[in-house]
């Protein structure tokens, strides 16, 4: 019977030890987790106010302001150009579409670009792209010949031969010169002071303008008003071939005229880059 009695008291002293022992581990586990969890959340703080101190620095503080002293003046004028655009131009576009398939409004289009050759072989020339300057006066010998006066164009559906879109702002920007402040021209849009200069260069070579017509005979409007109704023309089948487009810019914009301003210049230097 002792025996028995000491037997169960070894028993009961080893379990209490071994429910000791592992309470102190559990204890000891969870202390070591909690260490851990305590250091990894001070650590992820830091890495977090590291990195959002980062973005902070980079993303926000310093953040360029855009020299633009002419911007009361650009606003008024964007929201003039958008009433023009949804109440004149846009439904004009609509019903011209309407009246004209798809399929010759697109050799309309052609037969401007086509005429707009000189400009854009000077500028190709000019920026010293010689390979676009060869291709753009073999598109113009081609498609003139070939496409039935430019209506259609077997250069680029033929042999391969895309059209290279220059003009003399971007000429200007080649050689290194700047854009000025940004100006909003009424019916024309958004443009700035280099490209305004170009635009008046362009003019004077373009066989749709009658600027320079005492000096250049490929001139096809003899006056302002007949030049102005040819550029009006242009735009409308222009307009008529991307509708929608405009609607699809200004629904992502939450103020409309700076993001045509930041959307016009970013679209000009990466055309200055090309």
């Amino acid at each position: 019977m002792k025996n028995l009695f000491f037997v169960l008291i070894v028993i009961f002293g080893f379990t209490a030890c071994t429910s000791k022992n592992s309470i102190n581990t559990n204890n000891s586990t969870t202390s070591d987790q909690k260490a851990v969890n305590k250091t990894s959340k001070n650590t992820s703080n830091e890495e977090f106010n590291e990195d959002f101190g980062d973005d902070f620095d980079g993303g926000y503080a310093k953040v360029e302001e855009v020299f633009d002293p002419l911007s009361g003046y650009n606003r008024v004028m964007t929201t003039f150009n958008d009433k023009v655009f949804i109440y004149a131009l846009n439904p004009t576009a609509k019903g011209y579409a309407y009246v004209l398939p798809k399929t010759v409004r697109s050799g309309i289009s052609n037969f401007f670009d086509n005429l707009l050759f000189p400009l854009r072989f000077v500028n190709n020339l000019l920026q010293l792209k010689f390979q676009n300057s060869v291709e753009e006066l073999g598109r113009f010998l081609i498609n003139t010949t070939f496409g039935l006066a430019g209506f259609m164009d077997p250069a680029k559906t033929e042999l391969g031969w895309e059209q290279h879109n220059e003009d003399f702002g971007q000429t200007l920007g080649f050689y290194g010169v700047g854009e000025g402040f940004h100006v909003v021209l009424p019916f024309l849009g958004p443009s700035n002071l280099r490209d305004i200069v170009g635009l008046a260069a362009d003019s004077y070579v373009s066989p749709l303008s009658n600027t320079g017509s005492s000096d250049i005979q490929y001139k096809i409007p003899n006056n302002q008003t007949q030049s102005l109704v040819i550029r009006g023309s242009d735009i409308i089948n222009g307009t008529s071939l991307r509708l929608g487009l405009y609607e699809s810019l200004k629904k992502d914009s939450f103020d409309l005229y700076p993001y045509f301003r930041d959307l016009y210049n970013q679209r000009r230097n990466t055309l200055i880059k090309e």
